[in-house]
């Protein structure tokens, strides 16, 4: 049995589902999101709200509760195995635009703002995933793991880095481009005061520990990270995950144990590589990839969330733009992301070298660029790093009116 048509399938209710849910709500579409997971998203660590991503969330009449959400976060602290700072770079460093900008929210309370802000208009499914998409002249059957098959007439792939969508869709064996780095993130009770800061620090051997405020003063949102060459692991696995964490990090010193302590315990452990995904195309007949799905740009550029912001809302505003005429509308939002997502893909100075950085020396001498970096002449290359989430010029859409997709 096939659910009644519907006007469009989102897989994955996070950032970039909701988002697009919320502008094509906007525009009197019919859509459902499927998400994995069996309830929103909680958790996660904080996710920067800057540029042309902040503008978007603006124009949904967002940006005020975005405000009152977000952490108390003062700046960047990086830190020695004694915790004495070595350098420090505060919020309005870059005029609110810099490292840790002046709106940072965790990924799981503005992924709950985005989703109530799509209700009662949109429908979840939940703890369900797509297993096969089948593409016709008319429209689309999509069959669900858990559900009746849902048709549809176009299927937008949100689903993270690893989609699923991707995969059943588009050729993408060469997508996944490693940046030979893994990265953990879990919560942890405040043993020690951060005083507002994110404290970074680093080891030898590409290691690196983040820590920053979390929701109040008893917790602490926490990073590890470590340089390495493909490792081959299950990804459902966390009791093995958490083993190679303890045994990369046994020897890094600073706060490590108490973080290493804590990691055992939380109830949001999570562990992935640091990817970027590059596709030709990103659209194929009648399914088209949104956010990390299409072009994750990792966590090193800080523009993931503003890439998943402005490309709900410009796939949203092509479809309303170009109604009856779904092709026309795909190919007008690749032609018009293409070069954001092409500048916000771009690595900051050092890439991975620089945020895990891999002998004594090469810790040394990021330490001394980051600190350069706040002065003339090196402050003008990471203004331009930073001005990257500001570099499109977002059009204005008819998202007020009902319009078809053919």
């Amino acid at each position: 049995m096939i659910m009644n048509e519907i006007d469009v399938l989102i897989c994955g209710g996070g950032i970039a589902g909701a988002a697009a849910a919320f502008w094509l709500g906007r525009a009197g579409q019919r859509v459902i999101v499927v998400e994995r997971a069996p309830q929103p998203r909680k958790g996660g660590q904080a996710v920067d709200v800057r540029g042309a991503g902040r503008t978007v969330v603006e124009r949904m009449g967002l940006l005020d509760q975005a405000r009152t959400i977000a952490t108390d976060q003062r700046g960047l602290a990086v830190v020695d195995a004694n915790g004495r700072n070595l350098l420090r770079m505060p919020v309005d460093a870059f005029d609110g635009e810099g490292i840790v900008s002046e709106i940072e929210i965790l990924r799981g309370d503005l992924a709950e703002l985005l989703y109530r802000a799509t209700l009662p208009d949109t429908d979840y499914i939940f703890d369900d995933t797509i297993t096969a998409i089948d593409v016709d002249d008319h429209g689309v059957t999509v069959t669900l793991e858990n559900s009746e098959p849902i048709r549809c007439r176009l299927v937008i792939g949100a689903d993270g880095s690893h989609s699923v969508v991707r995969g059943l869709a588009f050729d993408d064996r060469t997508a996944v481009r490693p940046l030979g780095c893994y990265t953990s993130w879990f919560t942890v009770g405040a043993e020690f005061d951060l005083d507002g800061w994110v404290q970074m620090y680093n080891a030898p051997g590409g290691l690196t520990a983040m820590v920053r405020p979390g929701h109040g003063p008893d917790e602490i949102k926490a990073a590890l990270s470590f340089r390495s060459g493909p490792l081959t692991y299950d990804r459902r696995d966390i009791a093995a995950q958490q083993d190679h964490l303890r045994q990369r990090f046994r020897d890094a010193g600073w706060r490590i144990p108490r973080l290493l302590d804590g990691m055992s315990t939380a109830d949001d452990f999570g562990f992935d590589s640091m990817d970027q995904i590059h596709l030709p195309h990103w659209h194929r007949d009648r399914v088209v990839l949104l956010g990390d799905a299409g072009y994750c740009a990792s966590p090193l550029t800080g523009l993931g969330t503003s890439l998943a912001l402005v490309g709900a809302y410009v796939l949203a505003g092509e479809l309303a733009t170009n109604p009856g005429d779904h092709r026309r509308a795909l190919i007008s939002y690749e032609q018009l992301m293409r070069p954001y997502v092409k500048q916000a893909q771009q690595l900051p100075p050092g890439g991975i070298g620089g945020y895990a950085p891999d002998s004594r020396l090469a810790l040394w001498l990021r330490t001394a660029s980051m600190r350069a970096s706040m002065h003339w002449p090196m402050r003008q290359l990471m203004v331009r790093q930073f001005a990257r989430a500001d570099a499109i010029d977002l059009p204005g859409y008819p998202l007020g009116a009902t319009v078809p997709i053919c």
